[in-house]
């Protein structure tokens, strides 16, 4: 729809903070969003729509209607715009997957007689949450441990009250892993008190309870109950156990929030670990679906407000430990130290333990998105949606069963190499990858590269047709060619294939910058569903063409680092190249001198000369021709 069919004239909007819902022509809110001015912030929507990102101008012509809500400050619309955005889960903004299956340990703490118990539901009001924890059965193990120091009822409300109405507790009370408040054996008071040390230990407050139970220990063995000296024991042994489940990563007893975030282009991952008096209490994270142009510093403040949204204010710590500061730091800080009733502080590390703390959680959000990407990837009936919509979506003539993607790597123009990777039904299949050494005049830009790989890789394949035993490297005919750029590389490809004379494989180019898929002979590009299946597996093979070829770039410029002129030539070992080195002072000084200049280095006789000077001559370079490097990955190798 025309943006200006719905634009609101400007004087109507205010210039107060306030909150905006973008609505389709079906009334449905398609985009929330916050402005610390609502004038401003929506008249840049209407300008000039150039300027505007490609996910941007889609969801203003998607748009039919706005409206907004004024608020009184910034923090306010940072709540409410939260609140919308949980209640509508419109299409354009930012979208994160669900935790909800990271179980916690729970206490109601709002009830005459509190419950512990493990739960994965949402948050309830009242209620004291602690975790999550990465395995159910770690909190409940946790939990079992907890109890034999601290008796807090863990049965349902039904379990209870039957107890209550009977008289009679439950197993657990005849084995002392209960107090029974059912049946009066402690008063509301003793229960509520059993409950509160429970939290406190969770919470990182434990060389207390041990040491206290220390003392008593040694008093009661003292006194000669050793009964009690026993129970005392068992319950120390247990409290320490539980701590050592809990890895040490502060030699400081703080209490810190530690996060980290990796983004590509369709996705981000975030992870967050809990520390609690100087150890891991907790992990959690999420996978956020990249709907809008978002910089990691915007990502931070929308996955803060994921955190910490509807937390109790002890859940919150007075220190968060970041690896990018959210885009407005002033309302992240306000609106945290709202949520805590006191100040919280946000910050990089950049040094010591906490920024040893800061990388290892930088590694699980890695590991987390390569998990999420391969079972993603993994799943059969995701990779026939993917297959099915590249080809309706391109309008193929066949199923893409095989798609190779071609991709070309250098630094200002040096070491050129290309990348071949292969996938066959959505998988990658590593035997068939290849890579090429690219020199001369076709290094001279990306197009003439691809013109070349393109070449060398088909002129192989046109080979093969006519051999007794087919060539099982390039043997095959995929059913679509992606190559790694925009209309210019797909052009250059596609000349590359008519030069040869095939002309019935499907060739299309995938732009990095928006994710844009390039057809030959379209103006425009196919902008493919954010999100969708089809457009997941284009970038997962043309980022793995991508890693290839930069892996064997860079393999190749550590070897022109390393490697000399003078290696190679024959009789001239490590000793001689040393001595040359010397006598001359560099590689240059020794290919201008003579044969008899050669001949005053030491060990360097009149043969050897003629054959350094021969070697290192102008006229032998200029002979010297890069071998073609097509060699397959292999398994082992990647």
């Amino acid at each position: 729809m025309d943006p200006s069919t719905y634009r609101p004239a400007t004087g109507e909007i205010p210039t107060q903070p306030g909150v905006y819902r973008f609505r389709d022509a079906d009334r449905r809110v398609i985009y929330v969003g916050k402005a610390k001015n609502l004038r401003a912030r929506l008249n840049s929507y209407f300008g000039n729509p150039a300027a505007l990102m490609q996910r941007t101008f889609t969801m203003v012509h998607t748009a039919a209607s706005v409206d907004w809500t004024v608020v009184n400050n910034e923090v306010e619309a940072l709540q409410l715009e939260w609140t919308w955005i949980r209640e509508f889960r419109p299409r354009f903004n930012v979208m994160f997957r669900d935790d909800k299956s990271y179980p916690y340990l729970a206490i109601t703490m709002q009830d005459e007689y509190p419950r512990a118990f493990v739960t994965r539901g949402s948050r309830k009001k009242g209620v004291t949450y602690f975790g999550p924890f990465t395995q159910v059965w770690a909190i409940k193990e946790t939990l079992d441990l907890l109890l034999k120091a601290w008796p807090v009822r863990t049965c349902t409300a039904g379990v209870f009250r039957r107890a209550r109405q009977t008289d009679r507790p439950c197993l657990l009370g005849y084995i002392d892993k209960c107090a029974a408040p059912c049946v009066g054996r402690v008063t509301p008071e003793e229960h509520r008190q059993l409950a509160r040390n429970i939290a406190d230990f969770m919470r990182g407050n434990t060389g207390q309870f041990i040491s206290s139970r220390q003392r008593e220990m040694a008093d009661a063995a003292q006194n000669l109950d050793y009964e009690r000296a026993a129970e005392l024991r068992d319950e120390i042994q247990a409290l320490e156990k539980v701590l050592d489940k809990s890895a040490v990563v502060l030699s400081q007893n703080v209490d810190v929030d530690v996060f980290s975030m990796v983004v590509e282009e369709l996705e981000a991952s975030v992870q967050v670990f809990h520390v609690r008096g100087g150890r891991i209490r907790g992990q959690r994270g999420w996978i956020i679906e990249r709907l809008q142009d978002l910089t990691p510093a915007e990502l931070t403040l929308d996955y803060l407000r994921q955190a910490y949204s509807g937390m109790d204010a002890d859940a919150i710590p007075k220190e968060i430990l970041l690896d990018t500061l959210p885009s407005d730091v002033e309302l992240a800080t306000a609106w945290l130290s709202e949520q805590r009733g006191t100040k919280v502080e946000l910050r990089v590390p950049q040094r010591g333990e906490k920024k040893a703390v800061l990388d290892t959680v930088h590694k699980n959000a890695e590991q987390a998105l390569m998990r999420h990407k391969m079972q993603r990837a993994s799943d059969l009936t995701t990779r026939s949606e993917a297959l099915s919509e590249i080809q309706q979506t391109l309008n193929l003539p066949e199923p893409p069963l095989r798609i190779e993607c071609i991709d070309n790597s250098h630094m200002s123009g040096q070491n050129v190499v290309g990348s071949l990777v292969v996938f066959e039904d959505g998988l990658a299949k590593k035997r068939d990858y290849r890579r090429f050494s690219i020199s001369g005049d076709a290094a001279r830009d990306d197009t003439s590269a691809m013109y070349d790989v393109v070449s060398r890789r088909f002129s192989r394949y046109l080979e093969s047709l006519v051999e007794d035993e087919p060539d099982e490297r390039f043997g095959y005919r995929p059913s679509l060619l992606v190559v790694d750029g925009a209309l210019p590389q797909v052009n250059a490809a596609v000349q590359a294939l008519n030069d040869l004379g095939i002309t019935d494989i499907s060739v299309v180019g995938l732009a990095k910058r928006l994710e844009e898929v390039w057809v030959p002979g379209d103006e425009f590009p196919v902008i493919l569903p954010r999100g969708s299946e089809g457009l997941f597996m284009l970038q997962r093979i043309r980022d793995e063409a991508h890693r290839f070829a930069i892996r064997y770039h860079q393999q190749k410029r550590t070897r022109a680092q390393r490697s000399s002129a003078l290696d190679g030539i024959p009789g001239l070992g490590a000793a001689k190249q040393k001595a040359l080195l010397k006598h001359f002072g560099s590689v240059k000084r020794i290919r201008a001198a003579a044969v008899d200049d050669l001949t005053a280095a030491p060990g360097i006789g009149p043969a050897l000369a003629e054959k350094i000077h021969r070697t290192l001559s102008p006229a032998a370079e200029s002979d010297t021709v890069e071998a073609d490097e097509t060699t397959a990955e292999g398994t082992a190798d990647d």
